[in-house]
C-alpha cells in the first residue's frame, strides 16, 4: 500500500509541474529503489543527454543539483530540478533518471529535448514600410529559441503596432516550417491581416451638467468622433423640440436644442483623426479631469467608462462622470518669504479671493508660465536655484478653499562650470559665444532658456532635441550646467529649373552655413569643405543660355572680431540679359547689372537684446544698350548708378527658425540714396530721361511683422503684414524706374529683377499681375504696396532631416503707382492650402495651391486657381 502511495505521489508531482512539457522522472529501471521506503543517496555524478547547442555544465547548474549533494529518492529535489529546467523555456521535454547506483552513490542523467531554433522569418500581408517597422520592433535574431512565449511576443508586438495606428482587429498567423538545411531549426511564416481601421463612431457622455458634451469632447484632445455631415439627421426632433420650447417660452432650451443638433449632425475632422488609440485615450481621460479642475470642479472624476464594438469598423465610448461641487479661492497666505513681500508675490500669482479654483492656473503661475512671468522665475532668475514653493490647502469650508503657499528660498547659487556636449563639427568657441550663462554668474533660468533659443537659431543643431543637464551642489552653493546638442546638416544646395520669359531657367546654388575661412588653406580641413566656425559662404549661378546669366557670392562673419555679435557681410552680384544676338550686331540689346554690398549687423541691448540694427552700403552699376523691352523711358541705352545706404531696425523673438511656435519678427527699414538733384542747379524739367535717371535717387521704406501664436498642441497661427513705399526727393524727376515693387504670383526672383525690382508673392494670382499698368504692357512697377496674411500651420514631421508642415492661408495685397492712389484695404484676396518641406541639403521647398477671388482688370487669367512652387525662399 505504501509503495502505491509513493507511486501516486510521484505521478501527481510530475503532472502538476510538467504535464504540458512531457517532463518526467524515470527511476524505475534501478531494481533496488523502494517506493515504500525513500532512501537518501549522495549524487556521485551527473550527465546530460539530448542537447547540442547548450553547455552541459550550465544546465547542471540551472537544475540546482550538484555532485556531492544528498537527496532523497524518491524525493522533491528531483521534481524541483525538473521545474527549474522547464522554466528556462528552452525544452520540449525534461526527464531525469538514475543510470547507476553504487552503495549510497547515485548517478543521474538529465535527458532533454531542445526546442527548435529560429533560422529566419518572413512577414507577409502588409506593405513593405510596415514590415520593416515591425522587424525593428520584433528584435528577432537567427538562433533565438522558438518558444510559446516567443510566438506570443511576436503576436502581441504586431497587434500593438497596428493598434497604435487604429487597426484594432489586426491579427497574425504564425506557422513554424522546419528548415531542411539546418537541424533543429525552423522558419517562421508570419502572415498578417491588418483589417480595417477602427474609428470612434460616438462618444456618449453621462452625468455632466456643468460642462456640455461639446466641452467634454473638446477636452479629449486625441480621442475624437468620426467626422460626419448629416444635415437631415434628427432634424425632425429639432423641429418638434423647438416648437415645444417656444410654446413653453424656454429660450435657453431652444439654444440647447440647436447645440445638440449641431453636435450630432456636423462633426468636421481636419487635423485630428477619429482612430482609437488606447494610450491616447487614457491620457485624454486625465485631460478631461484637468478640464474640470480648471473650471473649479476639484473633486470631479470618471465613475466608469467602457469601449465597445459596434461593428468591424467602428466602436463607441461611454463616459460616466461625477462633477462634484464647484470651488473658489478664499484666503491665500504666504509663508517663508523674506526676499519679496506678499503684495509683490500676489501681483505675479494673479489669483484673487473669489476666483474660481483652478489648480492648473495655480501651478502654472507658481512654477512655470510659458506665456508670462511666474513666482519661480522671480526667484530662479535671481540665483535662487534651490527655491521651491508648496501650495497647501489648509481649510476647505463649503465651496471655499484657503491656501498656504509655503516657500523655501534657499541660498543664491552661482554657476561653477558650463560645458557643451554633442558638437562633433561646430567648434567650441562658436557655441560658447552664444552662451548667456557664464561661470561665476548667478544662476538664471531665463538665461538658460534664452541660450537654448540662440543655439536653435544657429541652425547647426537639431532644435527639437536640444537638451540641458545641470548638477546643483547645495554644499557650496554652485551649479554645473551642461548643454546637449545634436549636429545636423547646415549646408544647402539649390538645383532647380524654372520657367520664365518663355524659357527654362536653370539655377545652381550652394550655401555653406557653418563655414571656416581660416581653415580654407588647410588640406586636412576639407571634409568636404572647411567648417565649424559659423561663417556663411553662398554661391549662386542662374542661366537659360547665352541670352541670360547671373552669378554672385556672399560671405558673412557673424562675430566680427570674435568678441561681440557684430555680423559683417560682403556680397557681389553680376547679371547679363540680352536678346541673344552677337555682340557688334546693331540690333543686339543688352542689360548688365553689377553690384557690391557691404553690411554690418549688430545685436542691441536696448530696449532689450532681441533687437538688432543692420546697416549696409550698396554700390550698383547698370549698363543698358538698346534696351527698351522692359524700360519705357529714355533711349534704352546708357549707364545708371545706384549708391545707397540701408538701415534696418528689428526685433526677433521666434523660438525656432524652421517651425516657430511662438514669438514675433518685426522690422522697419529705410534705404536711401544721396539727394543729388537737391544740390544741383540743373533744370531737371527739361533734361532727357537718360540724364535725369543717371544717378538714381530715392528713399525706400519697408515694414514687416510676423507673429506666431500656438493654438492647440503644435497647431500655429501665423499673422503677417508687409508694407513698402518708394519715394522721391524731387518732383521734377519723379520716382525712379528702378527699385520698384511687382506684386503677384510665387515671388520667384533672379532673371526678372535685374533692375533692382522687388518681387512680392501673392498666391492665387499670376506672376507680377497685381502691378499698375501690367495689363497694358507698360508697367514700371508700383511705388507702394501692402500685403496681409493669415496662415494656419500644422507639422507632419519635426524630424530635423525632413521637417514637413501643412498650411492653409487667406491673404490679400495690392500695389499702386503713387501714394495719392493708395488705399490700404482695397486688396486682391485669395485663399488656399500648401505644404513646406525643409531638407537640410536643399532648404525649404514649398508648394501652394491658391485661388484668387478678385478679377484683375484687363487680365482675364490673372486670378483663379494657381499652383506656386518655391525652393529655398519665402512666399511671405
Amino acid at each position: 500500500m505504501m509503495k502505491f502511495k509513493y507511486l501516486v505521489l510521484l505521478i501527481l508531482t510530475s503532472f502538476i509541474f510538467v504535464a504540458h512539457s512531457n517532463a518526467q522522472i524515470s527511476i524505475g529501471s534501478i531494481n533496488n529503489i523502494s517506493y515504500d521506503n525513500p532512501k537518501e543517496y549522495e549524487i556521485g555524478g551527473i550527465t546530460v543527454s539530448g542537447v547540442k547547442y547548450l553547455d552541459n555544465n550550465v544546465l547542471i547548474m540551472l537544475s540546482g543539483l550538484s555532485v556531492g549533494d544528498r537527496i532523497m529518492v524518491p524525493g522533491d529535489k528531483i521534481s524541483s530540478a525538473i521545474r527549474k529546467l522547464w522554466k528556462q523555456g528552452l525544452f520540449n521535454n525534461v526527464s531525469i533518471y538514475a543510470t547507476k547506483i553504487q552503495g549510497n552513490l547515485i548517478f543521474l542523467n538529465i535527458d532533454l529535448k531542445e526546442r527548435p531554433r529560429l533560422s529566419k522569418y518572413k512577414i507577409e500581408g502588409v506593405k513593405k514600410s510596415d514590415a520593416e517597422n515591425i522587424r525593428d520592433n520584433l528584435h528577432l535574431m537567427a538562433g533565438d529559441v522558438v518558444t510559446e512565449n516567443l510566438i506570443l511576443r511576436i503576436e502581441n508586438t504586431i497587434k500593438n503596432y497596428f493598434t497604435d495606428k487604429g487597426f484594432l482587429n489586426a491579427r497574425a498567423d504564425i506557422t513554424e516550417v522546419f528548415d531542411t538545411t539546418k537541424a533543429n531549426n525552423v522558419i517562421l511564416d508570419i502572415d498578417i491581416e491588418r483589417g480595417d481601421r477602427v474609428r470612434i463612431l460616438k462618444i456618449n457622455v453621462h452625468g455632466n451638467e456643468n460642462l456640455s458634451d461639446a466641452q467634454i469632447k473638446g477636452a479629449l484632445k486625441d480621442t475624437k468622433e468620426k467626422g460626419v455631415i448629416r444635415p437631415m439627421n434628427k432634424l425632425d426632433s429639432l423641429f418638434i423640440n423647438v416648437i415645444s420650447d417656444v410654446f413653453a417660452l424656454d429660450f435657453y432650451a431652444i439654444s440647447k436644442d440647436f447645440n445638440h443638433y449641431i453636435d450630432e449632425s456636423y462633426k468636421i475632422r481636419i487635423f485630428k483623426g477619429s482612430k482609437f488609440i488606447k494610450d491616447s485615450y487614457e491620457e485624454d481621460k486625465a485631460n478631461l479631469i484637468k478640464k474640470y479642475n480648471e473650471n473649479g470642479y476639484r473633486d470631479a472624476h470618471i465613475v466608469r467608462d467602457s469601449v465597445y464594438k459596434v461593428d468591424d469598423r467602428t466602436i463607441e465610448i461611454d463616459l460616466v462622470v461625477d462633477e462634484g461641487e464647484k470651488y473658489y479661492f478664499r484666503n491665500i497666505n504666504w509663508v517663508g518669504n523674506t526676499k519679496y513681500t506678499e503684495n509683490e508675490l500676489n501681483a505675479i500669482l494673479k489669483i484673487q479671493k473669489g476666483d474660481v479654483y483652478n489648480k492648473d492656473r495655480l501651478e502654472t503661475n507658481l512654477n512655470y508660465n510659458p506665456t508670462g512671468f511666474d513666482v519661480s522665475s522671480l526667484y530662479l532668475d535671481d540665483g535662487y536655484l534651490f527655491f521651491n514653493v508648496q501650495p497647501v490647502e489648509v481649510n476647505v469650508e463649503g465651496d471655499s478653499i484657503d491656501l498656504e503657499l509655503r516657500i523655501h528660498e534657499g541660498k543664491q547659487a552661482r554657476i561653477n562650470k558650463v560645458t557643451v556636449t554633442g558638437n562633433t563639427r561646430t567648434n567650441d568657441h562658436v557655441i560658447i559665444r552664444e552662451l548667456r550663462t557664464k561661470p561665476g554668474q548667478l544662476f538664471s533660468r531665463s538665461d538658460i532658456i534664452r541660450t537654448q533659443r540662440e543655439l536653435a537659431q544657429l541652425r547647426y543643431f537639431n532644435a527639437e532635441t536640444l537638451g540641458l543637464d545641470y548638477t546643483p551642489n547645495p554644499a557650496d552653493g554652485t551649479v554645473d550646467i551642461e548643454y546637449q546638442v545634436e549636429e545636423t546638416s547646415a549646408d544647402q544646395i539649390e538645383l532647380s529649373g524654372g520657367w520664365g520669359y518663355g524659357r527654362i531657367i536653370g539655377t545652381l546654388g550652394l550655401s555653406f552655413n557653418n563655414f571656416s575661412l581660416r581653415n580654407f588653406f588647410k588640406k586636412d580641413a576639407w571634409r568636404p569643405i572647411p567648417s565649424g566656425d559659423g561663417q556663411k559662404l553662398s554661391l549662386r549661378v542662374q542661366t537659360y543660355g547665352s541670352g541670360y546669366i547671373s552669378y554672385g557670392f556672399s560671405f558673412t562673419e557673424p562675430w566680427l572680431g570674435g568678441k561681440k555679435p557684430n555680423a559683417f557681410s560682403v556680397s557681389y552680384y553680376h547679371a547679363l540679359y540680352s536678346n541673344g544676338l552677337d555682340k557688334g550686331d546693331p540690333l543686339r540689346s543688352e542689360f548688365i547689372n553689377n553690384s557690391v554690398t557691404i553690411g554690418l549687423g549688430k545685436r542691441l541691448q536696448w530696449p532689450d537684446d532681441f533687437f538688432t540694427l543692420y546697416q549696409s552700403i550698396n554700390l550698383q552699376w547698370y549698363n543698358l544698350s538698346n534696351y527698351t523691352s522692359i524700360f519705357n523711358f529714355g533711349s534704352g541705352s546708357g549707364d545708371f548708378y545706384n549708391f545707397s545706404y540701408l538701415v534696418a531696425f528689428g526685433r526677433s523673438s521666434i523660438d525656432a527658425p524652421i517651425y516657430p511656435r511662438s514669438g514675433s519678427d518685426v522690422s522697419i527699414s529705410l534705404e536711401l540714396t544721396p539727394p543729388y538733384s537737391l544740390f544741383s542747379d540743373k533744370d531737371y524739367a527739361t533734361m532727357s530721361e537718360d540724364e535725369k535717371y543717371k544717378w538714381i535717387e530715392y528713399h525706400k521704406w519697408k515694414f514687416k511683422s510676423d507673429f506666431y501664436t500656438k493654438l492647440v498642441g503644435d497647431l500655429v497661427l501665423s499673422t503677417r503684414v508687409r508694407f513698402g513705399f518708394l519715394g522721391k526727393y524731387n518732383s521734377e524727376i519723379g520716382v525712379t524706374p528702378f527699385e520698384r515693387f511687382y506684386v503677384g504670383g510665387d515671388g520667384l526672383y533672379g532673371y526678372n529683377n535685374l533692375d533692382g525690382r522687388e518681387i512680392v508673392a501673392l498666391r492665387g494670382y499670376g506672376n507680377e499681375t497685381i502691378t499698375p499698368n501690367y495689363a497694358y504692357n507698360s508697367s514700371l512697377g508700383g511705388t507702394i504696396y501692402d500685403k496681409y496674411t493669415l496662415e494656419l500651420r500644422y507639422p507632419l514631421s519635426l524630424n530635423p532631416s525632413a521637417t514637413i508642415y501643412a498650411l492653409t492661408f487667406v491673404e490679400g495685397g495690392n500695389s499702386w503707382g503713387s501714394f495719392r492712389s493708395f488705399s490700404p484695404f482695397d486688396v486682391y484676396k485669395s485663399a488656399g492650402v500648401g505644404i513646406r518641406i525643409f531638407l537640410p541639403m536643399f532648404g525649404v521647398l514649398g508648394l501652394d495651391y491658391g485661388y484668387g477671388f478678385d478679377e484683375v482688370p484687363g487680365i482675364p487669367d490673372a486670378n483663379g486657381a494657381h499652383f506656386h512652387f518655391s525652393i529655398n525662399q519665402s512666399l511671405d
